[in-house]
């Protein structure tokens, strides 16, 4: 069972085109969900799976599914699926998310090239709006999927013009029917981009995860008082950002002991800060500060909680300021499954690819999906661990490896006996 790595290089230069925008450096694309460009790489998706006979569905919030049952299957069998997503944020790279997709497409390729007979039916998925750049905050298709998020509830979400995800999609023209249900699968794999460079260092072409890291949003807010900035003398002062200024160093403080004692892999972030009246001539009043926590340990992730918590009360108490805190996202780390990790490993072992286990910093539709089904993530090399920018860049060889380990798990998931083939 060989990946034919020149087609799949064609399909993902192929999708590139669809979105594509003009950079000094690197390939860049902007698709977001609903989008014109969004329409011809869902269409280009369409053709490939059709070309080589899987039979394809449009769900109510526009998953694409394309749906392979050899003759060697029980076609009422739970299939095993595999995919990612084709949209992009603003400005992306070209291998977020189709790289999982249409090396998900390669494998089943690869099977019927090689006359592999699996047991089980495959699924290719391409997820609705993982990015989470115009609806929602991102996973949108894989919530739906899995019970999270109810069709109705998915459909009404606007967009900041107030265009909803519905109206987007049916004017697109995929709009479909009915709900694609994860919970019916026998098991689920996603290949993307490591976005980090321990494969790079490592020289190691294909990681499967352990966890995909758990996330945290904190707010908080500073209330100070707004003042002019040559009339308020230094000790008259109750500058809210100055106390910002404490809060961040905190956090950051607090995720580099939380690394030293509890858990290497924590990390947290003050990301964006909002200053009112933000004037140079203005004493700050106040600021609305967003956290951002994650970590495989989700107990390392509530310590750096509770240090924001007691920075916010210190800087109340020292500085005269009022100050606010909330917790709106709280998702706890994702274990991914053992067996489905196993048959990764072995694929790689029998394709003479190394592998090697390492955790997921950042969010994946495989979250979602691990909540209904056995789930397994796989990564590919990221040069200099550059993502969500044009010079994301994946070697194309890396990209083949990464497709033949997938599609040697996928297919000894689906029951087929690879290793005699």
């Amino acid at each position: 069972m060989e990946i034919d790595a020149d087609r799949l290089r064609r399909d993902i230069e192929r999708n590139a085109e669809h979105g594509e925008i003009e950079v000094d450096e690197g390939r860049g694309r902007t698709v977001l969900t609903g989008t014109d460009a969004n329409r011809a790489a869902r269409e280009m998706l369409v053709e490939r799976m059709e070309d080589v006979g899987l039979d394809v569905t449009v769900d109510a919030v526009g998953n694409v599914a394309g749906t392979w049952v050899p003759e060697s299957a029980d076609p009422d069998a739970a299939p095993v699926a595999a995919g990612s997503h084709v949209d992009s944020v603003p400005e992306g790279g070209i291998f977020d998310g189709p790289l999982g997709v249409y090396a998900a497409l390669e494998a089943v390729r690869a099977m019927q090239d090689a006359g592999v007979e699996p047991s089980r039916p495959l699924v290719v998925v391409s997820f609705t709006e993982e990015e989470g750049q115009r609806f929602a905050d991102g996973l949108l298709g894989s919530s739906v999927a899995v019970g999270e998020r109810s069709v109705e509830e998915a459909l009404a979400i606007k967009d900041e013009e107030g265009i909803s995800l519905e109206e987007s999609l049916e004017r697109i023209g995929f709009r479909g029917e009915g709900r694609l249900d994860a919970g019916d699968w026998e098991a689920w794999y996603e290949l993307h981009v490591e976005q980090d460079t321990q494969l790079e260092r490592e020289s190691v072409p294909v990681g499967v995860v352990t966890t995909i890291t758990g996330i945290t949003h904190c707010e908080a807010e500073i209330v100070g008082e707004a003042n002019h900035a040559g009339a308020t003398a230094m000790d008259e002062r109750t500058d809210a950002l100055a106390a910002a200024s404490e809060v961040v160093l905190d956090v950051e403080a607090a995720a580099n002991d939380v690394v030293e004692s509890e858990s290497e892999t924590a990390v947290g972030t003050v990301g964006s800060l909002s200053v009112s009246p933000n004037a140079t001539n203005v004493v700050p009043g106040k600021v609305e500060m967003g956290v951002d926590i994650r970590d495989v340990e989700y107990q390392s992730m509530q310590t750096i909680v509770e240090a924001t918590r007691s920075s916010l009360a210190i800087v109340e108490a020292d500085r005269g300021v009022e100050t606010s805190f909330s917790r709106p996202f709280d998702l706890e780390p994702t274990p991914m499954s053992e067996s489905l990790r196993a048959a990764a490993h072995r694929a790689g072992e029998e394709a003479g690819i190394r592998t090697m286990d390492l955790h997921s910093g950042a969010a994946h539709d495989t979250m979602h999906v691990a909540d209904v089904t056995e789930a397994a993530l796989l990564f590919a090399p990221s040069a200099d661990g550059i993502s969500h920018n044009p010079r994301e860049w994946t070697d194309w060889d890396d990209c083949a490896s990464a497709a033949r380990v997938l599609a040697g798990a996928m297919a000894e998931s689906a029951g087929a006996d690879v290793a005699g083939e």
